[in-house]
């Protein structure tokens, strides 16, 4: 349809009313209750971020991952020159293995004084020593066990293994220089576990307590609903907002930290008038709808439309009440219309 046809149909359907064919393609503006949302941008945020700082010394010999390299979880990262490490677990083992000989040999000699004891062969004060004896043999095997434990660990410090599944993000060591402990050597993120932070006006937290739901637009068009949603007890005195957290379902992709999102939330329920988004008429700047009367009498009517709701429907904020009644076929009611206008002229 061009345009001048187009605007001699406005022109009509606005001054000169007539009389609508019979046709059950008809619908009703209705007045729907749906609930109240309010929209916010929010930023996609990793749970799980940190900094891994080195827990034992020495030299760095091997880096294996690099900024933007995705890595497995319990991989190794980074590799420390472990020479010192190695010589402390020969030594503990060495240590823990005389002093197992030793327990042993305190044991027997306790068997013995305890058996001449029991005889009264033997003094009390003979027994007293080897009960000490053995008393002191065994706290040496525990001693030496926790020390041969404890030199496992730094050994195996000095392999740096990814804590969870993830990207680099920073490394800040270098090949050949000493880590000492407690220096940060690489930081990353898991893109496993996301959320979203908004900051939302605190006129509005009362009511998200009370109905703690939340969507979320994905890349795409696509929505999930937040698995929570976390409210920060206390607000941000410059700007008098709280954060609120949204947890994003697992599998969820194509998000990373510090994008932004389209966030909403449903705060209790408001009333609009609905209609089929299929019956609403888009000519250049004209929005409008064919509405029948009560007397069967077709008029082209301007409408301002708002959002689009369950994807069918659209959202009328003027220009048409509820109960009216309106054509479902815009392109079937704009011929009826034109043929009648034909009519109307030659006659």
């Amino acid at each position: 349809m061009t345009r001048l046809p187009f605007l001699l149909i406005l022109v009509i359907g606005f001054c000169c009313p007539l009389l609508a064919a019979e046709t059950e393609a008809t619908g009703i503006a209705q007045l729907t209750k749906i609930p109240s949302e309010y929209h916010f941008d929010g930023i996609v945020e990793a749970t799980q971020q940190s900094t891994i700082s080195a827990q034992t010394q020495g030299q760095v010999i091997e880096i294996l991952a690099d900024v933007d390299d995705f890595v497995e979880q319990g991989a190794v990262i980074i590799r420390l020159r472990d020479t010192e490490q190695q010589a402390r677990l020969e030594q503990a083992k060495a240590e823990l293995k005389a002093a197992n000989a030793q327990l042993q040999e305190a044991g027997k000699e306790f068997e013995r004084t305890r058996e001449i004891f029991t005889r009264k062969l033997v003094a009390q004060a003979a027994m007293d020593k080897a009960t000490a004896s053995l008393k002191s043999a065994k706290a040496r095997q525990e001693a030496t066990s926790a020390a041969l434990a404890q030199a496992e660990e730094q050994l195996a410090y000095t392999q740096v293994r990814a804590p969870y599944s993830g990207i680099v993000t920073e490394r800040l060591i270098e090949l050949g220089e000493t880590a000492s402990p407690g220096q940060k050597l690489i930081s990353g993120i898991s893109l496993e576990l996301l959320r979203v932070s908004v900051d939302i006006p605190q006129s509005l937290i009362p009511a998200i307590r009370q109905q703690p739901k939340a969507r979320i637009t994905l890349p795409g068009n696509r929505t999930v609903t937040a698995e929570s949603v976390t409210i920060f007890p206390f607000a941000d005195p410059s700007s008098g907002t709280f954060k609120v957290r949204l947890k994003l379902p697992a599998g969820v992709t194509d998000l990373f930290p510090g994008m932004l999102v389209k966030t909403d939330f449903e705060i209790g329920q408001t009333e609009v008038l609905l209609i089929p988004a299929a019956s609403v008429v888009y000519r250049s700047e004209v929005t409008a709808v064919y509405v029948i009367g009560a007397d069967n009498q077709i008029t082209l009517r301007h409408i301002q439309a708002g959002q689009k709701r369950n994807g069918s429907k659209i959202e009328v904020l003027s220009g048409l009440a509820a109960g009216e009644r309106i054509a479902l076929d815009p392109v079937a009611a704009g011929s009826q219309l034109m043929q009648q206008s034909k009519e109307s002229s030659n006659e």
